[in-house]
């Protein structure tokens, strides 16, 4: 195999601009990371989560940048290692040369390396344009110390070979994404967008996932809170109430293609008031 199985899959994209481009690059270098790692019997001790396991798995329509993985038994002796050796023959495969750096610090549950990726060619042809293709940097965090509750399932990703990739199910992600959304000390247009997507089809919320997680990480842990519907609701609240939406937008803007964008407009305090009210009738 070569870069042109990169170069036709990019014309897919149907990519118009440099950051399209490079949102459908990082999306493909992506999917060779999770085949890779699949075929390195990666899945049979950890999950895919987060926002690219909802793009690249159930369809989200924002591009996402990082890899975000949890183990399904906690083990504070998980290595990168192993894999990132599997990772760069897979690569190699498809034209690329591959770096991983590890960030991993001692003392934390979450284990991050960073890939960068340099194509062999060191050109990609879009249609008719020629352009000096970027260095691709992938981000992948595992948590070794997972909260109780996940709910997993088995999906499949067809490119660049089909494999199977086990991930939360959506109940689980939306758990996490609640959490992530009360708990982060900045705001991220992206899990706003997502929290959108997951209302928009009445996704539900395991809460057994949540109420440990809560307890686990963020400005409740160890308070002994009883997670309950309400409980989320009113927090969600203050929180949307808080939010600077044109910030919120800036952020998440350069992750959808154009056609998409036009979503944006309808977000403010009330839009998203009125989603936590749809939430309210189903939970």
């Amino acid at each position: 195999m070569s870069i042109a199985v990169i170069q036709q899959r990019l014309l897919t994209y149907q990519a118009k601009s440099i950051v399209e481009q490079e949102n459908a690059l990082k999306e493909i270098a992506q999917e060779i990371a999770l085949m890779a790692l699949a075929r390195a019997e990666f899945f049979t001790i950890a999950a895919f989560q987060g926002g690219t396991s909802l793009r690249i798995l159930y369809g989200l329509e924002r591009f996402s940048e990082d890899l975000d993985f949890v183990l399904l038994k906690p083990d504070k002796y998980f290595n990168w290692d192993i894999y990132i050796k599997n990772m760069t023959e897979e690569f190699s495969t498809y034209g690329f040369t591959l770096e991983a750096i590890n960030k991993t610090k001692l003392d934390k549950a979450v284990k991050t390396t960073f890939l960068k990726a340099d194509s062999t060619g060191g050109m990609l042809i879009l249609k008719d344009t020629r352009t000096n293709r970027p260095t691709l940097k992938i981000k992948l965090e595992i948590d070794t110390n997972p909260p109780a509750g996940s709910t997993v399932e088995l999906k499949y990703l067809d490119f660049p070979l089909p494999v199977s990739i086990q991930t939360q199910d959506l109940p689980s992600l939306f758990s996490g994404k609640v959490h992530a959304l009360l708990c982060r000390d900045y705001v991220k247009g992206r899990d706003w967008y997502d929290f959108a997507w997951y209302v928009s089809r009445k996704t539900a919320i395991n809460f057994f996932l949540f109420s440990h997680a809560i307890q686990q990480k963020g400005p409740w842990k160890n308070q002994g809170i009883v997670m309950t519907p309400e409980w989320l609701l009113q927090a969600l609240t203050s929180k949307i109430k808080g939010i600077d939406w044109v910030a919120a937008k800036k952020d998440v803007a350069r992750f959808l293609k154009p056609s998409v964008l036009p979503s944006l407009e309808v977000w403010s305090t009330e839009f998203f008031l009125s989603r936590v009210e749809i939430l309210s009738k189903y939970l």
